[in-house]
């Protein structure tokens, strides 16, 4: 033992290139998105996350929050091409996925492909469209790819959904299914401004801010595409002890066994789960997952997953509700 050797600190854990290029994504993407979005700090967050982790996100709020322009920003500060869906009852499948035209010229069909053939898709108010219109975006959530006439066509790389929804209008909307709630890797509460941020909208749009013209914001491509999909791929170099993704497994597992869920998460919201703490992790400069992004993450994971016991329901408990109890119930790793 050499002199002194106690007041050594233990050595800092080496960040990798490709973590650090992760962080810088972050970085350079939420700064261009805030010259548009005045707060809502954690839900952008959650959005970049889950383009890194290669998952979709639901978003659910009421009109006006900005859900829309998060999309906007986001796809723009990550020079993702951007189509907006705006779902109604009469929507059919066609409509999202596309169809095959009569071409007079050529004397055949030819497939004319529809807008879920890009980078990034927001499917604003996905409830209002009926359930075989939304089971159109099964396959393409899961698999990254859609059939059609008879092939398979695959998706960009980078294809992410984007969904809204009203929680407090029911009138004229469908349900989500829960094999459709399953494949989204965030539920994300939209809430209202602060006070002061609040005042910094309406002082904002008092000095001319559009939020149909993102240039004139000054919203810019911070990153490319490239860089985003090297920062998924950063997510192989993040770590995970043992113990933290044996708490993964718990947190989900302990899901299925509360009295008070009738319906617990599946393997897949695991999954997501992991991919989900890995991504933030990298997003934030670490290499390795701490219980603490795990517990961070458990709610947009995994509530929109629940469905709860008729007794919950009837103490008016919702899904979050119960999920911090749950939550509460398992012992962190230290």
């Amino acid at each position: 033992m050499t002199p002194h050797s106690a007041l050594v600190p233990p050595p800092t854990p080496v960040i990798g290139a490709a973590v650090q290029r992760a962080n810088a994504v972050r970085e350079a993407s939420l700064n261009e998105v805030r010259k548009a979005v005045i707060g809502q700090d954690e839900a952008l967050e959650l959005m970049l996350c889950g383009l890194i982790a290669g998952g979709h996100v639901l978003l659910e709020g009421v009109p006006g929050t900005a859900k829309t322009l998060m999309a906007k920003a986001l796809a723009k500060s990550v020079s993702a091409e951007f189509k907006r869906i705006q779902f109604t009852p009469d929507m059919m499948p066609a409509d999202i996925l596309g169809t095959s035209i009569f071409d007079l010229k050529s004397q055949g069909f030819v497939l004319v492909r529809g807008p879920i053939f890009t980078d990034l898709l927001l499917a604003d108010e996905i409830n209002r469209a009926p359930a075989k219109t939304q089971s159109a975006l099964l396959e393409a959530m899961q698999e990254r790819s859609v059939s059609l006439e008879g092939r398979i066509s695959q998706l960009s790389p980078l294809f992410t959904v984007f969904a809204t929804q009203n929680p407090v209008e029911s009138e004229g909307t469908y349900p989500l299914p829960e094999a459709q709630l399953d494949r989204f890797l965030f539920k994300i509460d939209i809430g209202y401004p602060s006070d002061a941020e609040e005042e910094q909208i309406l002082n904002a749009v008092h000095r001319g801010f559009d939020s149909g013209d993102l240039n004139k914001a000054g919203v810019a491509s911070a990153v490319t595409r490239d860089q985003v999909l090297a920062a998924r791929d950063a997510l192989q170099t993040v770590t995970i002890e043992p113990p933290v993704l044996n708490y993964v497994r718990k947190l989900v597992a302990a899901t299925r066994n509360s009295a008070r869920i009738r319906l617990g998460a599946g393997p897949r919201a695991g999954v997501h789960l992991l991919l989900a703490s890995k991504a933030l992790a990298a997003l934030r400069g670490r290499g390795f997952v701490t219980p603490d992004d795990v517990r961070y993450l458990a709610a947009p994971v995994l509530k929109h997953r629940l469905l709860l016991s008729p007794d919950a329901e009837l103490d008016g408990a919702t899904p979050a509700d119960v999920l911090k109890e749950v939550v509460a119930s398992v012992e962190v790793p230290r």
